[in-house]
């Protein structure tokens, strides 16, 4: 993305992905990276049967997500202490900083929009490996 050129609206097609921190594959979507967005970041995720992510957080960004199908179980908080089941049809609010690790615990795919205030995609990732093994 040439950032020194002037801002014009974008169109994303969503067929490249790429590995995030998080231990998951993205579908490339809108993010400074590829539309040289500056307060946004929004992509899309298919977490396949039994696929989970490593437990992180963002720093100082917030996250929504939109569950288009399927189901997922999060579990949040200081040391993963609290879940929930996002449905498809829900929208999940995470705040920055709150440690977080979702797990598709079915035997279908799950798929979402994902939105977060940080327009670099990976950028405030933060990984908690001490984490990981609390989710079970």
């Amino acid at each position: 993305m040439d950032t020194v050129s002037k801002p014009t609206c974008r169109l994303v097609r969503p067929h490249d992905t790429y590995e995030g921190k998080q231990g998951l594959s993205y579908f490339a979507g809108i993010a400074a990276e590829t539309v040289g967005s500056r307060g946004i970041c929004m992509h899309l995720l298919t977490l396949p049967p039994g696929g989970r992510a490593k437990a992180h957080f963002h720093e100082s960004h917030e996250t929504a997500i939109y569950m288009l199908s399927g189901e997922v179980m999060t579990w949040y908080g200081e040391r993963l202490e609290h879940q929930i089941v996002v449905r498809a049809g829900d929208l999940f609010y995470i705040p920055a900083g709150i440690p977080h690790l979702p797990a598709n615990l079915t035997d279908q795919p799950a798929s979402a929009v994902i939105a977060r205030t940080d327009p670099n995609e990976q950028e405030s990732v933060v990984l908690t490996p001490e984490l990981d093994a609390l989710a079970v």
